[in-house]
């Protein structure tokens, strides 16, 4: 059911909806655990499908979606001018120091590199406006405050298109 939403191989093509492929193991057992308490909200879906997954149900799911290809860079050209200013907010609030020298991810961290443009920026001003809260730690509404919203696109556009 996860693939109605998320695309095919974990490859989404639906607005606003990350793709799940190539994500780490440990941090989709934790998203999904946080959809399941409720301390992450997604009513229209997510935290409907997560309600009843039991924890075996959410390692099997982490292990699958672990194993995925992560999705490609988009096939349209990336805007340049975004893409440098986009690098500069990644290296001036240190990005890769968690989420990886690649934006891979690992263990607790997602994958950004090549996530849905729109999504990321989404998730980096809930981030930034306290509308989404981390598991334990305030790393991420941390790094994003004080960034303006061109700052957040900008940035959002050169993850989405990081590696190309």
């Amino acid at each position: 059911m996860c693939f109605a939403c998320h695309g095919a191989g974990g490859v989404s093509q639906t607005p606003l909806t990350p793709s799940l492929g190539g994500q780490p193991n440990f941090y989709v057992v934790a998203q999904l655990f946080l959809f399941r308490a409720g301390r992450r909200e997604n009513e229209a879906v997510m935290t409907a499908m997560a309600k009843d997954l039991t924890d075996d149900d959410l390692r099997a799911l982490a292990d699958r979606i672990e194993k995925l290809p992560p999705p490609k860079p988009p096939a349209a050209k990336p805007d340049a001018a975004r893409m440098k200013r986009g690098m500069e907010v990644m290296r001036g609030r240190n990005c890769n120091n968690c989420h990886g020298k690649e934006f891979e991810g690992n263990n607790n961290v997602p994958r950004v590199a090549n996530q849905r443009e729109d999504y990321l920026l989404k998730a980096l001003k809930d981030y930034r406006d306290g509308k989404r809260v981390g598991y334990g730690n305030a790393q991420m509404p941390e790094t994003v405050h004080g960034l303006s919203d061109a700052q957040l696109a900008d940035l959002a556009h050169a993850l989405s298109f990081f590696g190309r």
